[in-house]
């Protein structure tokens, strides 16, 4: 195979892809829009496997302090709603919340949030841990 033959002209070429719904079913993301609903957000809302399992399943110490995963879920986007209703026209938002991890005593945390379009050309919310992409 020449040179030539690797050439493709200058075009992208996809070489795989994993769609929204693929990482849902698969569990990668997990679907919280039915909640979100009831939070005021109009689009479709997901969590990442990664903020889902540090933030929203219960440590012993979350137990201890009577939280359960709908109320923490429900902490995760209500605080997402509040920053963006302050910066409407951003596709990433930080924003920050206090949630009982390790301790009884909650830790504040940072979360960011991306709104783009989901596999249909649709605006989709992705809920991530900072250092996610």
């Amino acid at each position: 195979m020449s040179d030539e033959d690797d050439d493709v002209g200058g075009e992208f070429v996809l070489i795989a892809a994993y769609s929204r719904a693929q990482a849902l079913e698969d569990g990668t993301l997990i679907d919280v829009t039915e909640l979100a609903k009831q939070a005021g957000i109009k689009a479709p809302v997901a969590l990442t496997r990664s903020v889902w399992e540090r933030y929203v399943e219960l440590s012993p110490a979350a137990e201890k302090a009577g939280n359960d995963t709908t109320g923490r879920t429900w902490d995760i986007l209500w605080m997402f709603r509040c920053a963006a209703l302050q910066r409407p026209d951003e596709a990433e938002i930080r924003y920050q919340l206090h949630v009982v991890t390790d301790a009884i005593e909650p830790s504040l945390v940072e979360l960011k949030a991306i709104i783009g379009p989901g596999d249909d050309g649709e605006a989709v919310i992705t809920i991530l841990l900072p250092e996610e992409d």
